[in-house]
């Protein structure tokens, strides 16, 4: 067998480089109806209590500061914007979980873009708008809302919230665009697959636009 000339061979690599453009694409496909079924005040009605009694069996021991935290009585991770989720500036609480927790945030965060998927949706990314508080981050939160608890979950590095008003877009030039209530519908589908496998517990916030989520131990 002669071999091949170098023209030969560029003729191809174009051929099939042509193909793989034309033939092997895939389009995304048509945008399926994105519909939450259920009630997010009533799905999402995990009390005050539940937080705290997970809270304390997974969690550190609540911290005066940030340099506390620093030798808290179990190992936190530290959790940063990564192509899950973004966390936004923290004014009032810290980045760190403990391991429980930043797998659950993980999970969600590729749970909901695996759902946009279905959905033949473009990709989103959710937004952690609070993570853990020192006691310190607690009376400062009290002097500004005196209807903001003592008692929080985010205390004990077990606790997070997610917005479910604000979402990043992955790619901005991939159409269409997904409004924030349907992407609601999306996490809201997320979040109660996780609660029925007893991963969580979930309050639906709607003053302060967010889910408020516990780390769940059974």
């Amino acid at each position: 067998m002669k071999r091949m000339t170098k023209v030969g061979v560029f003729t191809l690599f174009l051929c099939v480089s042509l193909l793989c453009v034309t033939g092997c694409s895939r389009k995304r496909g048509e945008l399926r109806r994105i519909w939450y079924s259920g009630s997010y005040n009533r799905d999402f009605n995990d009390l005050n209590d539940l937080h705290i009694a997970s809270a304390k069996k997974l969690g550190i021991t609540p911290v005066a500061d940030r340099e506390e935290a620093k030798h808290a009585t179990r190992k936190m991770n530290e959790i940063k914007t990564n192509k899950y989720y973004e966390v936004e500036k923290l004014t009032h609480s810290i980045p760190y979980l403990v391991p429980e927790a930043d797998k659950l945030l993980k999970d969600i965060g590729k749970n909901f873009q695996d759902s946009l998927r279905s959905h033949h949706a473009p990709l989103y990314k959710i937004k952690v708008t609070s993570v853990t508080r020192t006691t310190d981050d607690i009376k400062g939160l009290r002097k500004g809302n005196v209807n903001s608890t003592e008692n929080s979950a985010h205390l004990y590095g077990t606790t997070f919230d997610i917005s479910w008003v604000r979402y990043t877009k992955v790619d901005v030039r991939d159409t269409p665009d997904i409004d924030s209530d349907r992407l609601k519908m999306v996490l809201a589908m997320v979040l109660r697959d996780l609660q029925k496998e007893k991963r969580c517990y979930v309050k639906h916030e709607r003053k302060q636009g967010c889910f408020h989520i516990t780390v769940r131990k059974e």
